[in-house]
């Protein structure tokens, strides 16, 4: 341990008398009548003192204006280091600064806002376009089908009904438990639209965010679809981000949260530095005697400072 560190952090005397002095000094740096009373002084080093006065300045309640004074080895004059406006322990601040994604919440979002979701979002995974696949419509591809011949698969002719056991997909119980038929009553036609009507008008293409929308929800990863007759118009939002989340949308409703509408780009890398190595800076180990501010004589009026 040095021996700066185990000296006492008592203030120095004449630093700490030196009220006026830092007054003097906080007044020339800040506006008129703006500088309070001396509410305390700090031992920041040896023969180094801060002193702290009240701002009165509007707006900078809790604040103080610091002045930091020293005074050499064996000197008798104080001088002024620096000036300064710090926050005190009960000062006005502003909170921390927080990025955009963390201070976005849940409602923050309307008509023509548009929020990029990162390339590799945790809510958002690869999906399955079924470009390079034959349409349903279509004949087995050659894989299929070659994997039908080597499992040995069999293909039983006739409806079910000719068949010796009926499978259990098969039957009129089973298709109506899938589709949630088997209740005392379903929805009417008219039930359908009158409900259809009412999520179209709450979120459908003609509302003020979905025609500022970049796209429509039928292509947008966080879309979950429904089953039913509504499922060909209709789906249901989770985007937690979105006016729409949790709520049933029509396929042609759209919102600035769309999975694929933008994709955040990677912040760009700084280019190497450059080293001119060709180059070389001259730099003297002993300067000639008049380069520096000091004056080769002695100065009389600087021997009450203590430098030898």
């Amino acid at each position: 341990m040095s021996a700066a560190t185990t000296r006492s952090r008592t203030p120095d005397r004449l630093c700490a008398e030196a009220v006026d002095l830092a007054r003097a000094a906080a007044e020339e740096a800040a506006a008129p009548g703006v500088v309070g009373e001396h509410v305390g002084l700090v031992a920041e080093g040896d023969r180094v003192v801060t002193h702290y006065f009240a701002c009165m300045e509007l707006g900078y309640r809790g604040w103080r204006w610091a002045v930091t004074v020293a005074r050499a080895s064996r000197a008798k004059i104080v001088t002024v280091d620096e000036a300064a406006l710090l926050p005190g322990p009960d000062a006005v601040l502003a909170p921390e600064w927080v990025p955009w994604s963390e201070r976005l919440r849940p409602g923050d979002m309307g008509p023509g806002d548009l929020l990029p979701t990162d390339a590799e979002d945790l809510r958002l995974e690869p999906g399955w376009s079924g470009e390079d696949e034959p349409p349903p419509n279509s004949v087995v591809s050659e894989q299929m089908a070659a994997l039908a011949e080597a499992e040995d698969a069999e293909v039983t002719g006739g409806s079910p009904a000719e068949q010796a056991v009926t499978p259990p997909r098969g039957t009129i119980a089973a298709v109506a438990d899938e589709l949630g038929l088997r209740r005392a009553r379903v929805l009417s036609r008219y039930g359908l639209h009158t409900a259809a009507d009412r999520w179209e008008e709450a979120f459908g293409p003609k509302t003020p965010m979905a025609q500022a929308a970049p796209a429509a929800c039928v292509s947008c990863g966080f879309l979950l679809r429904i089953g039913g007759s509504l499922g060909q118009a209709f789906g249901v939002c989770a985007n937690e981000f979105s006016p729409a989340d949790g709520r049933v949308v029509s396929l042609a409703y759209g919102c600035g949260g769309h999975s694929e509408a933008a994709v955040m780009p990677k912040p760009p890398q700084p280019a190497a530095p450059v080293i001119d190595e060709t180059r070389v800076d001259p730099f003297p180990l002993r300067p000639t005697a008049d380069a520096g501010s000091v004056p080769v004589a002695e100065d009389v009026a600087s021997a009450d400072l203590g430098h030898s």
